[in-house]
């Protein structure tokens, strides 16, 4: 709505002044200024508007709940991190390391979709279309439908979004984009955090499911305003060593789906490709067992991976390390005494370096059963049985504490060929399963004598 502004005009000249004087500053007439209101054109975009339109208030059990259509992007692992697909209207923000394969994936899901009949729009700030055109035909999209973009000012991809009213959009990234309506560069926080809000109002008014990629800091972390995060319905990480050929994108928060659920790709000639058997990774391949190895079964999501647990036990001098790598480095050292107090196994001085095989990182607890048979392992110089797993959390007290879904992690490691395993007390199914002997435990030291009588 335009606003009215007080005004005094000349009546000799027409000259404006903004306050009114006995003498007009541009012809010096005096008296001959005249009150006049003038009405200041409306602002083209504002930049308060809300995300979504005013609702009336109402109860919760008059609000009719219906399921959301979700639109697979023709990469299983991708729609299994975000919950069975993309939602209508819904934010995704994905960041990564520099060359770690974000748009590749994003090329090769828009292509997908573009295929299965959604109208799809590239919006790159940080190529030229042609630098995209000779990605694609490298990926064999060579003739790919997917429109492209090449555009950085706010109101001109707002103004194509609009005009072209993709399913889905993608802005790559979304620290080049900038608005006019501020005088800061592109990348700052204030453009980050006013782009970023523009583009969701837009996607939320107009339904279009919006990809946001995002530039990462030293330590991994999203550049920009932690706002960012908040406004946006989902929040994916991609991992990986950029030396190895695969990668891990990580769901860190979903409106729509499990948190912390993972998908698993291989890095191709031919793009991504999605890991079927995703434990095959992070398992090595020793032709017998060898000591200081021990495998554990840990959830991503929902969906359970065997995951080998390396530890290596070497003399050190009168500063013995403690390093991890893929593991919580603060739980090592507390584990270590919890294996010296309760078990009777002193490392006090030796070096203790326990790594997690593939890359993975395991934040949950129910790895330290497994981190410390291996520890014990490399330390007597002893390996553990062949087809032998363990999880379990282990407390100060030396208990051994039940791992969330025990059931699933087991009939998961029978399903791979497991024979033996070393489980808390409290998941010992109450069915066998088959093929599979299962130890139960409720003490750090009976897991012990269990490993010793195998």
């Amino acid at each position: 709505m335009a606003k009215e502004k007080t005004n005094y005009c000349c009546s000799e000249c027409g000259g404006v002044s903004p306050k009114w004087l006995g003498k007009c500053p541009h012809c010096n007439a005096w008296n001959t200024l005249i009150e006049s209101m003038v009405e200041s054109a409306a602002p083209a975009r504002n930049r308060f508007a809300s995300l979504a339109k005013t609702a009336t208030v109402a109860t919760l059990g008059d609000i009719e709940a219906t399921d959301l259509d979700r639109t697979p992007t023709g990469h299983e692992e991708l729609d299994r991190v975000l919950g069975g697909g993309m939602v209508e209207g819904g934010v995704v923000l994905i960041g990564g390391d520099p060359g770690i394969g974000k748009s590749t994936l994003l090329l090769q899901a828009l292509d997908s979709l573009q295929r299965s009949g959604r109208s799809t729009l590239y919006v790159t700030g940080e190529e030229s279309g042609a630098q995209i055109a000779l990605r694609s035909r490298r990926l064999g999209l060579g003739h790919s439908q997917v429109k492209v973009l090449a555009e950085i000012q706010l109101d001109k991809i707002l103004a194509t979004l609009e005009a072209t009213k993709p399913d889905v959009a993608v802005i790559d990234s979304i620290q080049t984009v900038y608005s006019e309506q501020l005088t800061s560069a592109p990348g700052s926080v204030a453009q980050v955090r006013e782009c970023a809000a523009h583009l969701t109002r837009a996607a939320k008014a107009s339904g279009v499911s919006m990809v946001l990629v995002g530039h990462v800091t030293k330590d991994g972390s999203l550049a920009g305003p932690r706002v960012l995060e908040h406004m946006v319905d989902t929040v994916l990480y991609f991992e990986g060593d950029t030396h190895s050929s695969f990668r891990l994108v990580r769901a860190i928060k979903n409106r729509f789906g499990a948190v912390n659920e993972i998908g698993v790709f291989a890095m191709t000639e031919k793009g991504l490709k999605g890991v079927s058997n995703p434990s095959a990774i992070f398992l090595s391949q020793h032709a017998e067992p060898v000591p200081g190895s021990c495998v554990m079964v840990t959830l991503e999501g929902t969906r359970p991976m065997l995951v080998e647990i390396q530890a290596l036990v070497d003399s050190g001098g009168p500063s013995p390390r403690r390093l991890s790598v893929g593991l919580d480095k603060d739980r090592l050292a507390m584990l270590l005494a919890v294996l010296h107090r309760h078990a009777g196994v002193a490392c006090m001085d030796q070096d203790v370096f326990v790594n997690a095989v593939g890359g993975v990182r395991i934040s949950e607890p129910a790895a330290d059963l497994a981190v410390l048979l291996a520890i014990t392992s490399s330390l007597r110089g002893k390996p553990l049985p062949k087809g032998f797993l363990a999880f379990g959390e282990v407390g100060l007290a030396g208990e051994v504490r039940p791992a969330p879904r025990g059931q699933e992690r087991l009939k998961e490691a029978a399903k791979l060929g497991f024979s033996v395993a070393v489980v808390p007390m409290a998941n010992a199914p109450k069915k066998p399963i088959e093929g599979l002997t299962i130890h139960a435990v409720g003490r750090v030291e009976q897991a012990m004598e269990v490993v010793r009588s195998l």
